[in-house]
């Protein structure tokens, strides 16, 4: 049975809620299929790489895209909540640098579909948090960017509960501005290119 679709304010970006059959036993719903995703959202993803990540409580992870090798990316938290953020990185959208957040649990079910051209993020809500990745490129260490989590020009609202913890190449990522000016000038020797922290 297809999922339920809602678009969201980025074009292409959407929340996909799945069918949950529910019985004395406990409950099933199908995480993913390729005949209903596409039925549903007119785009067929070949997903060649699953990653998944554990956060505690507080941690922010991100703003992450890859430029050479954008991938497409199907997100879903497999235990506690996360409030997951996208945000519009293509140069020549009329709505770069806008972001939208999504709360997505184990209990909701959600999922996020990004399509590629978008930066990811999201900070964990919960004492532990696990999310699982279906990604349609593989991770490329030297094709993986970061936008600064906190930058005032994205204004991201962040439901925090605490001081943020983050790695220290996603502390030291690159500012909206300094992306701006890439996308009208070309890459500039020295642009950061941050690896997963």
């Amino acid at each position: 049975m297809s999922p339920t679709v809602t678009k969201t304010a980025l074009e292409g970006v959407v929340i996909l809620e799945p069918a949950v059959f529910p019985d004395h036993r406990g409950h099933f719903f199908e995480s993913f299929n390729l005949k209903d995703f596409e039925a549903a959202l007119s785009v067929r993803p070949v997903f060649v790489q699953d990653s998944q990540s554990c956060s505690v409580r507080n941690v922010v992870r991100g703003i992450h895209f890859q430029r050479k090798a954008p991938q497409a990316k199907l997100v879903r938290a497999i235990s506690g909540e996360i409030f997951d953020v996208v945000v519009d990185v293509r140069s020549e959208s009329p709505r770069f640098g806008a972001w939208i957040g999504v709360h997505l649990s184990a209990a909701n079910r959600r999922q996020i579909w990004i399509p590629e051209g978008f930066g990811h993020g999201f900070v964990s809500m919960t004492p532990t948090a696990e999310v699982l990745y279906k990604v349609t490129r593989l991770w490329d260490p030297t094709d993986e960017w970061c936008l600064k989590w906190d930058d005032p020009d994205m204004g991201i609202e962040w439901p925090l509960s605490g001081p943020a913890i983050v790695s220290a190449r996603d502390a030291s990522g690159m500012s909206l501005a300094s992306l701006r000016a890439e996308g009208r000038h070309g890459p500039s020797e020295g642009s950061p290119n941050v690896q997963k922290g």
